[in-house]
């Protein structure tokens, strides 16, 4: 029976880290936000209208991609210091192909890339 795939993701508005839990030495890879705080300046300047539209449509964007990864795991922890865990999650649980995944939530204060590591390997250690 092959071991059942973990992902631990730390994440807020902007970027994503992405660890597999694993045996081996962690591989963080990233996924980051198209909505960047100059973006964010430069549409505000417009209307704060656009922003909040060009904000939504990034943030779609973003959960999407996190979404194709997550689907190759069977076990998924969510953390971070923002609400963008939560989002994404109630995102990912109105979508069936989710529905056997199991989402995990935790709040964390900003990490360093170790802290991170420990994080997650301590999380699904116990699990």
């Amino acid at each position: 029976m092959k071991p059942t795939k973990k992902l631990g993701i730390w994440m807020d508005h902007s970027i994503a880290y992405l660890m597999e839990f694993t045996s081996n030495p962690f591989e963080i890879k990233t996924i980051e936000s198209k909505f960047t705080h100059l973006k964010k300046m430069d549409a505000l300047t417009k209307s704060e209208s656009l922003m909040h539209n060009k904000e939504q449509q990034q943030l779609s964007s973003y959960y999407k991609k996190l979404g194709e990864v997550i689907k190759d795991y069977k076990r998924v922890l969510l953390f971070g210091p923002t609400n963008a865990k939560t989002e994404l999650f109630d995102i990912l649980s109105e979508d069936e192909r989710f529905a056997k995944i199991k989402i995990e939530i935790k709040e964390t204060d900003k990490m360093t890339a170790n802290q991170k590591d420990a994080f997650v390997k301590s999380y699904f250690s116990r699990a």
